[in-house]
């Protein structure tokens, strides 16, 4: 293993130096988005690279004290600090997801509980905007579909921010609530349902999309209940016909509006298809630990009774709900970042 990371540290020292000549190239330097773009390769790689020079410098300590007689009582505590800084160099080392550093758009959904999985689809999204306030990241509602009480059927919005996919990825999948509806005369507790599914953000050069793929529908915007809202076709269905995806936006008041916020949306979607298909094509062993992320899959339990919230795939419980539900939710994502970095080392 060791030779194996010096052949590492090899190779993150050169892309260490070639990122910084790169940065001070002029025809970079001019260019906003490719310096943009340097500019956080290089900071990605200062830790790892920080920590490769610690290793080597204690490494050559621990070699000059095992050599040296009157500093070989230093060897213990120098193997100890070697494996130390080794430990936290391997896991800086694990490849980052290119996506993470994305924007993101979520889309919650209403599952099994009727009115009251509604009303936890509208919990989940304020949580989930106040968890990304609290991250310095904006939110941007793209559409809503309210049911006839205080719910959502549906809603989807945007969260904005340098490595806001890194942290929302692990929101995707069931979220399951245990808790006493408003409604329920008897006190009993009902189980519901929200799927989540979290997609990164695709720019236009990234996805390209054929306009003779679209199939554009063009409709009058309802709000709850059924009823017309405006008088003019300002509602837009896109249907892209070689996957079958179909993205609709009637939140805005123009046509226009409509159409940019579902290509948007539609853009997203087709990217997060591409990357399902890459990391299907990866080891099942791969996934399986963290989960996918996919909506059937379920992530966490909320028990309001118990003021508990457990996370399945990496059996953490914290009895702090109302806490949580307040956009706390850092313990969790700092958890399974750290168990998705294992993973990744292995």
């Amino acid at each position: 293993m060791a030779a194996k990371l010096d052949s590492l540290v090899d190779d993150l020292e050169r892309s260490y130096r070639e990122t910084q000549e790169r940065m001070s190239d002029p025809s970079v330097y001019n260019d906003r988005r490719e310096a943009a773009e340097v500019g956080r390769r290089l900071k990605e790689l200062e830790e790892p690279h920080k920590l490769a020079q610690e290793w080597l410098g204690v490494r050559a300590d621990l070699d000059a004290a095992r050599g040296d007689a009157d500093l070989r009582e230093l060897v213990p505590e120098l193997e100890e600090r070697v494996a130390d800084v080794e430990e936290r160099l391997k896991l800086a080392l694990v490849q980052s997801d290119p996506a993470d550093r994305k924007d993101v758009i979520v889309e919650i959904r209403q599952g099994v509980g009727g009115d009251e999985a509604a009303l936890w689809a509208a919990d989940l999204y304020r949580m989930l905007s106040r968890y990304a306030e609290r991250r310095g990241f904006k939110v941007e509602e793209l559409s809503s579909s309210p049911n006839d009480g205080a719910g959502f059927k549906e809603v989807t919005f945007a969260v904005k921010g340098d490595g806001a996919f890194s942290v929302f990825k692990y929101e995707g999948g069931t979220h399951r609530v245990q808790r006493v509806p408003e409604t329920e005369s008897q006190g009993r507790i009902h189980t519901s349902t929200a799927t989540v599914a979290v997609m990164p953000e695709a720019e236009e050069v990234e996805v390209a999309i054929d306009p003779n793929d679209l199939k554009v529908d063009v409709y009058r915007s309802t709000g709850p209940g059924g009823q017309s809202v405006n008088t003019t076709d300002s509602a837009v269905r896109i249907t892209h016909l070689p996957t079958g995806v179909v993205v609709s936006m009637q939140d805005e008041k123009s046509q226009l509006q409509n159409r940019q916020k579902a290509m948007r949306v539609l853009r997203a979607r087709l990217y997060e298809l591409e990357r399902e298909r890459q990391q299907a094509a990866l080891s099942q062993q791969r996934r399986s630990q963290i989960g996918t992320g996919e909506r059937a899959e379920k992530i966490r339990t909320y028990n309001f009774p118990e003021n508990r919230l457990t996370d399945h795939r990496i059996k953490l419980t914290v009895h702090q709900l109302d806490r949580i539900l307040q956009g706390e939710l850092d313990e969790f994502t700092d958890a399974l970042t750290a168990e998705e970095r294992r993973r990744g080392l292995e």
